[in-house]
């Protein structure tokens, strides 16, 4: 038997198009083919399982071999193999697909979810290594001849007896001048662990099985212990810390999704490198750009998310928008929020340790999703700088007690740097305030929006004014200058600062408060941050300046002292070590300035 012809196609330049345009990735032949050979596997293996087969099963491995002298990759299988006319069929006419047609057959007798692949334009991606294909297949049905296809990439092919014994199909490329890479063991190993680490056969490469058929995310939760979820996050991140706890995701309506997801353990910065949740399709790697299954606050989880309803473009590169996408999406964050609920009710000292680690992630998602901060305000914990944790309803009440001001509204204090702000943080604990430490990447953005979400309560960070302003209770205190003292004091002040960017002011503190302070209103501050960062809009004049205010103790001791001197140089000598030191009490005091000030110190002593 011998035949020749020609391949249903539409166009002649079908072998280009699927070599320039249709897999962008060459490596993927691989997979393509791989996947071919697991899924004509796992169809022979279904026959027997309904008794439409009743001949031995016998190893159902793919095997994948190389000749580098001969030049030619092997994928090998013992699934159910092809007829002469099943191959015209399958092969010749690339519209059809076997395994549609197969799950159409067999759709009302078990889970046609299991056939991974589609053996018409995904078989076609061999040419893009190879510049000659063979097929040998026997099919497993009783008396078939084994057959040989070859096929040079032209629209022509030939159909020939062939040898083979056993039921299954050798799939042999003949590799082209201009992808000799793929001949090389460790390309090819390299290939397999990315595409096929996870296919539900086994898969044989250098006489090693190199694949794990079994992976925990097909399995029941109720079968697997702490140990096997530690030991897969090893298997899939080798060389990371162990994981604080996952999420095990086992959904089938109204769609499929299994898999696997990992908090890793991460600080106060957003990783730039991070490792990417994997997405599968029927235990096919697919990708680890998810941006569309997953939330964005959850793209710094790890583990594996296994999907066949996600919709793919036929080259299985990228993802399609669609309702299942949406539905995937909205799923994975309802059941992070459970999670995180559950772990909060269950052990809530626990929770506490881990909320260093999982903070970032919650104060992400109730950043950027309306529905999770529903979900999360419960749990999302804010810390004081004594270490104490509080639920958000929590400190509502903590600071509704102490905290209010004149006008009856509710101040936070806060610092974004306690060693830097340490000063105004003890002068807010003199007075018995509570200050909070909010010093994550995303703080800044997590305070705009509490203000936006609490009633009556606004958020100032320790060192944005003087602490009787910060939370004006409207008690004022007596200043025990003259309004012709306060002037000289604020003159002399002004003369040794001589820096536009700062405004002199003379405040009534209590005698225990500093001599000066720096300070920058939290309005100001704010907004020169988002011009910083060219937030909304508000770089288009340029960045903004920064400008600060220097509060003068008009009741300390060190001002009285000054006017007590009538030396006009050592009142500005005086004044300048003031100034200093609430510059250096804000580090910054800098240069010849920190110099001058350390070597004049030294001769004060």
């Amino acid at each position: 038997m011998q035949e020749k012809g020609n391949i249903s196609i539409h166009t002649e330049n079908i072998f280009p198009i699927i070599k320039k345009f249709l897999y962008s990735d060459h490596e993927i032949f691989l997979r393509e083919l791989v996947s071919n050979a697991v899924d004509a596997s796992q169809k022979i293996k279904r026959l027997a399982s309904i008794g439409e087969y009743s001949g031995e099963l016998g190893e159902l491995k793919v095997t994948v071999s190389f000749d580098k002298e001969a030049k030619t990759i092997t994928i090998s299988d013992a699934g159910l193999g092809m007829t002469a006319e099943e191959i015209k069929k399958y092969i010749n006419q690339i519209a059809f697909s076997g395994a549609t047609e197969f799950v159409e057959k067999y759709k009302d007798k078990g889970d046609e979810k299991a056939i991974i692949g589609h053996f018409g334009l995904g078989f076609y991606s061999a040419f893009m290594v190879a510049e000659r294909v063979d097929i040998i297949s026997k099919s497993y049905q009783e008396g078939s001849e084994a057959v040989k296809w070859t096929c040079d990439g032209s629209t022509e092919f030939e159909i020939s007896e062939a040898t083979r014994e056993a039921r299954g199909t050798d799939i042999i490329l003949h590799v082209a001048e201009d992808s000799l890479e793929f001949l090389e063991e460790f390309k090819l190993k390299q290939i397999l662990d990315k595409y096929c680490k996870f296919l539900p056969i086994e898969i044989e490469f250098q006489e090693k099985i190199i694949n794990n058929p079994s992976p925990i995310w097909t399995k029941s939760p109720s079968e697997l212990t702490d140990e096997d979820y530690l030991k897969f996050y090893e298997e899939l991140y080798p060389f990371a810390e162990k994981p604080l706890f996952w999420i095990h995701l086992n959904v089938d309506y109204p769609f499929n999704l299994t898999g696997i997801l990992y908090f890793p353990k991460v600080k106060n910065e957003l990783q730039l490198q991070r490792e990417k949740i994997q997405l599968y399709s029927r235990q096919v790697f697919i990708t680890d750009e998810v941006k569309d299954v997953v939330p964005e606050f959850l793209m710094l989880l790890h583990g594996v998310i296994d999907s066949p309803d996600i919709p793919l473009n036929v080259s299985r590169s990228f993802l399609q928008a669609d309702s299942n996408v949406k539905k995937i999406n909205s799923h994975i964050t309802k059941k992070v929020a459970d999670k995180l609920a559950e772990l909060f009710k269950t052990d809530r000292a626990d929770f506490e340790q881990k909320f260093d680690n999982i903070g970032l992630f919650v104060k992400y998602g109730m950043i950027s999703d309306e529905k999770f901060y529903d979900r999360a305000k419960d749990y999302c914990l804010v810390q004081n700088v004594d270490g104490k944790h509080f639920t958000l309803n929590e400190y509502a009440e903590f600071a509704q007690e102490n905290q209010k001001d004149k006008n009856d509204d509710v101040i936070y204090l806060y610092t974004s740097d306690v060693n830097a702000q340490d000063s105004f943080i003890q002068s807010a604990k003199k007075r018995g305030y509570d200050v909070l430490k909010l010093d994550s990447v995303l703080d800044s953005h997590f305070i705009n929006q509490l203000e936006t979400k609490l009633v009556k309560t606004s958020l100032k960070r320790v060192d944005a004014d003087t602490i009787e302003k910060l939370i004006d209770k409207g008690v004022a205190v007596d200043v025990v200058l003259s309004e012709t003292e306060k002037e000289s004091v604020k003159k002399i002040f002004e003369e040794v600062i001589n820096d536009t960017s700062k405004v002199v002011a003379l405040e009534a503190m209590p005698v225990d408060e500093l001599p000066a302070v720096i300070t920058q209103n939290e309005f100001m501050r704010r907004m020169s941050d988002m011009s910083r960062a060219g937030g909304g809009g508000m770089n288009m004049f340029g960045s903004m300046p920064n400008n600060y205010i220097v509060s003068i103790n008009a009741n300390h001791a060190s001002v009285a002292k000054i006017l007590q001197t009538s030396d006009v140089q050592e009142q500005k000598k005086l004044a300048k070590q003031v100034y200093d030191l609430a510059l250096l009490s804000q580090n910054m005091l800098t240069g010849a300035d920190l110099t001058a000030f350390i070597q004049r110190t030294a001769l004060a002593l």
